[in-house]
């Protein structure tokens, strides 16, 4: 019995793995990324530091603000280590 495409066999196994393998290519790579988490705020410690080492008026100030807040820290956890 004659075949209907001329004597030739239409590579359809082939076909449908080439088929297949760019559908899931194509389903694989469409997915959407995350949304992305914005960065948190600074605290107001690196807002202070940076103003403390900016050349604007008052940075000195600010900076020796630190230094007492830092100081105080670190006296009161000398207390809390002694009790």
């Amino acid at each position: 019995m004659p075949s209907l495409s001329g004597g030739r066999t239409a590579p359809r196994p082939r076909l449908r793995g080439l088929v297949g393998l760019a559908l899931v290519l194509f389903v694989a790579c469409s997915g959407k990324e995350p949304p992305r988490q914005p960065d948190p705020p600074p605290s107001q410690r690196t807002r202070d530091s940076a103003i403390g080492a900016s050349n604007a008026p008052g940075a000195s100030g600010v900076q020796g603000a630190l230094r007492a807040t830092d100081s105080a820290a670190a006296r009161s956890a000398r207390m809390d280590s002694i009790q």
